[in-house]
């Protein structure tokens, strides 16, 4: 048997390869909608891909499942309760599909999703019991799926499946099992999970604290006690994912444009991302654009602040930083690209066009703004988690995500200070505020991490 784990970075994601070389056939579960890497494995392992499978209708990327259909004829597989818009053929509990020496048995496992399954794995050449068991998003490494992405008004009842799933159905099943989940660290879909990427029942069992509750209430009680954040581009994800995703030769064409061309599609609504680093937006940028540069986790940020069907224009210091990010905005369904501003920033200020700055204090103008008592807020954008780890006295709390909801309600004309972690989330912020009004905002370059290491007091 053939068994590869797939590491979506950023995103946290995780798929999975299983096949049988002898046979020559290859399933592919949860796949990213960039398939490259599968049909790699698949040229060079001399397996084809027969089968692919979703443990459940995922919210935080979208599938790749009708790519590779598109390109290799694969039948698709959901549970029966997914009532997806696309042909597929229906699994139940109890289900088995054979490849080869790899047998895999699905079991009907509601909680995280109502259609979601888990898969058991058996390679029949080494014996009849099953080796591991794919989880889907029902049970991570050191955490559990979170249940209210489907909605509040069947929240009750994801618990109680939850519940039953973590507790009855996989109670059944043996410590040696190995456990390979839908996602890691990076994702949304759950709060604590580790960074290693499988573990065994047995071990969940002993150490994770979600599968050590002696009642269904108390289970219940801190399920619900908190989410993670939930990114604006879920919603449109689902839908997608249920649809059934267009494929990525029919997005728009990709293409470098002159500020003249740039400026008139801008001009129109389009919303402009800008994803060169700190430093480089705070020094000029295109007014009204958006800060959120190339790091690891830049999809989820994507989701937070950006409208999933905005027309999407970006500015990058290169094209394989366009390349780049087209790859993560497709990941979650961003696919109104509509190309990128030849030669930067620079031949937008050399086309005489407006641009605006976003000052970057450093903690030695910060701590001297404080010492001479001057007038300005400190807002740190930071989770409640970081906030209570240690905070500079006199900062005003409020998390990334309530700012871009609600806002700051305070005059526009106050001078604000924006701070998180490292000073990536605080241009995102600065940004947004800049958008809406605020005449006289700037970002701690560093942030928490530059305060403490050059010697400045935290407090809890």
């Amino acid at each position: 048997m053939f068994f590869k784990q797939i590491t979506t970075e950023g995103l946290g994601c995780y798929s999975y390869v299983i096949g049988c070389p002898a046979a020559g056939q290859m399933a592919i579960v949860d796949p990213k909608r960039d398939v490259q890497e599968y049909l790699d494995i698949s040229r060079e392992e001399g397996m084809r891909i027969t089968h692919v499978i979703n443990t459940h209708v995922h919210a935080d990327h979208v599938g790749g499942e009708q790519e590779l259909k598109s390109i290799t004829g694969a039948e698709l597989f959901i549970h029966e309760n997914a009532k997806v818009a696309y042909p597929h053929t229906p699994l139940k509990e109890g289900d088995t599909i054979t490849i080869g020496s790899a047998q895999l048995e699905f079991l009907h496992t509601p909680g995280h999703t109502p259609n979601a399954i888990s898969i058991l794995i058996t390679d029949m050449m080494r014996g009849t019991d099953p080796w591991m068991i794919l989880t889907g998003d029902l049970l991570f490494v050191g955490d559990i799926g979170r249940p209210d992405l489907p909605g509040n008004e069947i929240l009750d009842q994801q618990v109680e499946n939850l519940y039953h799933s973590l507790y009855v159905k996989l109670g059944k099943l043996p410590d040696y099992l190995e456990v390979f989940p839908a996602h890691g660290q990076g994702s949304l879909c759950g709060k604590g999970m580790s960074a290693k990427p499988s573990t065994t029942l047995g071990y969940e069992r002993r150490n994770n604290p979600m599968l050590k509750f002696e009642s269904f209430e108390k289970f219940k009680e801190v399920v619900l006690e908190s989410f993670p954040a939930r990114p604006k581009s879920f919603s449109h994800i689902i839908e997608t994912n249920f649809k059934g995703a267009p494929l990525l030769e029919r997005c728009p064409l990709d293409k470098a444009m002159n500020p003249e061309r740039f400026k008139q599609i801008m001009d129109n609504g389009a919303t402009i991302i800008d994803v060169r680093d700190a430093a480089g937006f705070g020094g000029f940028h295109i007014p009204g654009s958006i800060n959120i540069g190339l790091e690891k986790q830049l999809a989820n940020w994507v989701g937070m602040v950006v409208e999933p069907n905005a027309d999407l224009l970006l500015v990058v210091n290169s094209k394989q930083d366009y390349d780049r990010m087209c790859l993560e905005l497709h990941r979650i369904g961003y696919d109104n690209i509509f190309g990128y501003l030849l030669g930067g920033i620079s031949s937008w200020l050399l086309a005489g066009y407006p641009v605006k700055s976003l000052a970057q204090k450093s903690t030695g103008d910060l701590r001297e703004a404080m010492q001479d008592d001057r007038e300005f807020l400190l807002l740190d954008v930071r989770t409640p988690g970081e906030w209570d780890a240690g905070h500079i006295k006199g900062a005003i709390h409020k998390p990334l995500t309530q700012v871009l909801e609600e806002g700051l309600k305070t005059d526009k004309d106050i001078p604000v200070i924006v701070m998180c972690g490292s000073g990536y989330r605080s241009n995102i912020v600065g940004s947004y505020l800049h958008n809406n009004g605020h005449k006289q905002v700037c970002s701690l370059a560093g942030g928490a991490l530059a305060w403490s290491r050059s010697g400045n007091e935290m407090v809890k």
